[in-house]
């Protein structure tokens, strides 16, 4: 992996905390700001954080379209709770001039889950991670996230939440569509590697 790199979106939110499991994971990366900065990129993290906020800086830094073609050609890339919003198609609860990539085909409900004190902690069956027999579940933080409520024919559902979890349970919070995945949850606040380590292999090819 010496010479691949992974982006970034740095423009607000989770920035550090997905540098720090890349660098658990022994994979260069680098913060991406400005149109410039998609240059030479194997895949890019849209991370958690405030998606008004991060669509707002995108406009500002004249990145929207060039991200968006950058996707449209294929560049891997894994959006986390804000990024999943910004990589929807279609997004309901939201401001009208939001930022909507159009690189999954789902519709996605802003803030579904609740406000900042609904946020929780569950653990998920995602069999594409291929958990082997005895190995921890996966744990994911939900910190007023969005669920998705529409997916096209293309997607993969990657996990549900569970039935234990109440009015949200059978909500879906991770999906693939191609070279693009999303969740709903910070696999990057719970010590959690192997969601990454599924966008790295499984999207990107490393």
């Amino acid at each position: 992996m010496a010479n691949e790199t992974i982006g970034i979106l740095a423009l607000q939110g989770n920035v550090d905390e997905h540098g720090y499991v890349l660098d658990q994971l022994g994979v260069a990366h680098r913060k991406v700001r400005l149109p410039r900065d998609l240059d030479g990129i194997d895949g890019l993290i849209l991370p958690g954080g405030e998606s008004t906020t991060m669509s707002k800086l995108m406009v500002f830094n004249e990145l929207e379209a060039p991200l968006r073609q950058a996707l449209a050609d294929g560049l891997p890339a894994f959006g986390t709770c804000a990024g999943m919003i910004l990589l929807a198609d279609e997004v309901l609860d939201t401001r009208p001039d939001a930022v909507s990539l159009g690189a999954v085909d789902m519709t996605v409900r802003r803030n579904a889950f609740g406000r900042q004190v609904d946020s929780f902690e569950t653990d998920l069956e995602m069999p594409a991670l291929r958990i082997a027999e005895g190995e921890k579940p996966l744990h994911a933080a939900f910190i007023r996230a969005p669920w998705i409520e529409r997916v096209g024919d293309e997607i993969e559902v990657l996990a549900h939440v569970p039935e234990s979890a109440g009015e949200a349970a059978g909500a879906m919070v991770a999906v693939r569509q191609g070279t693009v995945m999303a969740t709903s949850f910070h696999p990057e606040s719970t010590g959690e590697t192997r969601v990454h380590q599924f966008f790295l292999r499984e999207l990107v090819g490393f």
